[in-house]
Order: structure tokens, then sequence, then C-alpha cells
């Protein structure tokens, strides 16, 4: 019993302790301004919001209700700002992974799309050279050479361009794979549900902040209930033993007390009988002389 108290305590000091951490960061960043005082601030709340979990179980029927009223919100209040804290940490964690997961992809699709441009580009020079060739007679074969001398350069400069970006492209693919290990579940599951990276990882993010902080407040408050279990148990019980009374104990069905008020009335007619009779019928400790 001993043993299960105080896991139930390490289990609360280690949740609770996790989530005021991650709640307090995540506050520090979305008012970075002064890091500081939030940090001292939010870390007060949870510490008071932690206590008066307890306090609340321990002394529910011998406080005001107003009071109860108010703590009650509070606590739930302070559950509220310590998963949204968790939530500014936890977005805050996944959005530096994905940085330059975002950054690359952004890119890729900028270089892919000015590949096509320089391919139709590519298409529309030699669909115009073949067109001004054409239009020339058969005895221009000296405009002819001079037309395809002027577009060959403009020809040769697009595909260079084609090249380079096409490398480009392949190692920002090498550069993806590498970066997507990150978050790769988080993309594999992102494929399975026909959705997006961003959604997936909200919809983790809010299971997370659902069961963090009041896991925490209810372990708090198990662990004082089995400390009042605790002290019940080792309390000496005068009016029952294992479920029996106390004349019980000695063998008895009934309450002892009117049998001692029995047994001290006949010893007491017993006594008063022992005594020598006087005069007048009174007994006396000493006889007349």
């Amino acid at each position: 019993m001993k043993l299960f108290t105080f896991l139930v305590g390490v289990s609360a000091l280690l949740i609770a302790g996790s989530a005021a951490f991650f709640s307090v960061f995540g506050l520090s960043k979305l008012f970075a301004g002064e890091a500081l005082a939030v940090i001292i601030m939010a870390g007060s709340l949870e510490f008071g919001k932690l206590v008066a979990a307890s306090f609340l179980y321990r002394y529910w029927s011998k406080i005001s209700r107003w009071l109860k009223i108010y703590m009650t919100v509070g606590v739930i209040t302070l559950v509220g700002i310590t998963s949204a804290g968790i939530f500014g940490f936890l977005s805050n964690a996944y959005q530096g992974a994905t940085i330059d997961f975002e950054k690359q992809t952004a890119t890729l699709f900028y270089k892919e799309d000015r590949l096509n441009q320089l391919q139709e580009d590519k298409v529309y020079l030699k669909d115009e050279l073949e067109q001004s060739v054409n239009a020339l007679p058969d005895n221009y074969p000296t405009a002819k050479r001079q037309l395809r001398e002027e577009y060959n350069p403009k020809v040769l400069e697009i595909n260079t361009e084609i090249l380079d970006i096409k490398q480009d492209i392949s190692d920002l693919k090498v550069g993806l794979v590498q970066t997507g290990v990150d978050v790769g579940p988080a993309i594999y599951l992102a494929r399975t549900f026909n959705t997006d990276i961003d959604s997936v990882v909200k919809f983790f993010i809010f299971i997370l902040i659902f069961v963090f902080d009041p896991l925490a407040v209810m372990l708090v408050v198990a662990f004082n209930q089995a400390l009042v279990l605790r002290e019940n148990e080792s309390r000496p019980s005068y009016g029952k033993t294992k479920g029996k009374r106390w004349w019980q104990l000695y063998g008895e069905k009934k309450p002892l007390l009117p049998k001692i008020k029995i047994s001290k009335k006949l010893k007491k007619e017993e006594s008063s009988e022992k005594l020598p009779m006087g005069r007048g019928g009174v007994k006396t400790d000493i006889e007349d002389s």
C-alpha cells in the first residue's frame, strides 16, 4: 500500500512537472518580450493550481460554497491555460522541425514551374525558327543559315538553364528525403488519411493536451486520497475493530454496560447483607455494648 501510494505521488509529480515545464516554456515563447516575468508568473500559477486541487479535495466539506466555486473555476481555468501553453510549445516544436522541409518544398515547386516554362519557351523558339525558315524561298540558303545562327544561341541558353534547373530539382528531392525523416510519420499519416500534414499534427496535439494536464491534476487528487486513506487506516479504532463492536471482542452479543450495572448492584447488596444488625434493625459496623 505504501509503495503504491509512493508510485502515485511520483507519477503525479512527474506528469504535473512536465506539463508545467512545457506550458511555461510555450507561454514564454508567446510573450517573448517579457519571458522571465512570464516564467515566474506561470510557474507560480502551476504550483498554486496543484495546491488548490489538493485543498479542495481535503477540505471540500468544511469550506464555504463560494470558496468552492471560485477555487474550482480557478483550477479549471488554469488547466485550460496550461493546455494552451502546451499547445504553443508543441506547435513551435513542429514548426521548427518542418521549416526547412517547407522551404525546400516551396523551392522545389518554383523550380518545377520554371522548368515547365523553359521547356515551353524552347518549343516556342523551335516552332518560330521552323516557321521563319519555311517562309523563305528555297533559293535563300544564306538567309536560312543566318536565321538558324540567330536562334541557336537562344536555344542553347535555354537548354543550359534547363539542365541546371534539373540538377537543382534532383538535389532538392534528395534534401527533402533527408529532411522528411523528422516529420516522416506525419507525412505517412497525412497520405494515409488523404489530408495535409498540418491537420494531422493539430489532431495529435489536441489529443495530448486533452489528457496531459487533466491527468496531472487527477493524479494529484488521487495522491491526496491515498494519503487520507493511509491516515485513516493507521489511526486506532475504538468503536469498531475489523467490523466488530468493542463488546463483541469479548465474546458478548450485547453491550456490557447493563451487565456491569447489574453486577455492581449485586455486589452492593451482598456487602450490605454481611453488615451486623444494629438497633432499630439498622445494620452497623460496631456492635452495641
